[in-house]
């Protein structure tokens, strides 16, 4: 099933980049905020009895560049625990536009939330649908901490429903993101209420979220222009459908040249505090 779903990927990006598409692709620039760097080599926790399969650099880089992704965010999965090993090594080799958004207990140093951000860690993620079940008062306390120590912001995969409750105390927060557009139909109402308090959504995990992928990218653009930021969420890990190339064109078919450029680059810049590369 790994070797087909890699077909897939690869095969789709290769007839992608024919004709036109290759014009769209060489002249696009993506900042990818959220893809997963799966190496061997370094520490990976089966999660629910899941391992994830090998996914390096390198096979990452080979499926995202004929794409237009120039910059992007290196997420922690649950999967990588609270090892720090692989993020470091992966942004060394990575360099100047390439950040991480990571996991750590709650009994982490404040030295060492800075030491990780001067390494280039950006932002810290709390996984509520498995790994890391947190109260929302103990998200609240890492997150305020974190930010402070490293002036991280906090990313919450979640049904975004199951956050309805807790809507005025998160907006407290200097800067959240939710993950894969709030995941639920019911969630996208909560996604709003959050947007205008000024979160950030990324649209990613297109064929995780169980909801309309067009009509949640529209009605979220409409309520702010900078709250989208695009990511491929590869290597689509237990997604039931991987990405596609093609969810790039829906973007831009939804949102248009202009909103689809600053979900593609400009917002995910300003929000991971990159230089344009």
């Amino acid at each position: 099933m790994t070797m087909n779903r890699r077909h897939f990927l690869w095969g789709s990006a290769a007839a992608m980049t024919l004709g036109a598409g290759a014009v769209r692709a060489s002249a696009r620039r993506i900042f990818d905020s959220h893809c997963h760097i799966i190496d061997h080599a370094f520490p990976i926790v089966p999660n629910q009895g899941y391992t994830p399969p090998h996914y390096p650099l390198s096979e990452y880089q080979a499926a995202t560049q004929p794409l237009g992704v120039r910059a992007g965010a290196i997420v922690s999965g649950s999967f990588h625990g609270f090892d720090q090993t692989y993020l470091e090594s992966t942004l060394a080799k990575l360099g100047k536009g390439w950040v991480g958004v990571t996991q750590v207990p709650n009994t982490i140093a404040d030295g060492e939330i800075a030491r990780l951000s001067t390494l280039g860690v950006r932002a810290l993620r709390f996984n509520m649908f498995r790994g890391r079940i947190d109260s929302v008062d103990d998200l609240m306390s890492l997150a305020t901490r974190a930010h402070a120590a490293g002036q991280w912001h906090a990313e919450i995969y979640a049904d975004a429903a199951a956050l309805g409750p807790y809507v005025d105390k998160l907006t407290k927060l200097p800067q959240i993101v939710i993950d894969h557009l709030g995941m639920t139909e019911a969630g996208l109402p909560v996604v709003l209420d959050l947007v205008d308090a000024g979160a950030k959504v990324k649209a990613t995990g297109f064929g995780r979220a169980k909801l309309d992928i067009a009509k949640a990218l529209e009605r979220i653009a409409a309520r702010n222009p900078s709250a989208l930021v695009f990511g491929t969420d590869l290597p689509s890990t237990r997604a039931e459908r991987p990405f596609q190339p093609a969810d790039i064109d829906l973007v831009e078919k939804v949102l248009g040249a202009d909103l689809a450029g600053r979900a593609f680059w400009d917002n995910g810049l300003a929000l991971y505090r990159v230089s344009a590369t």
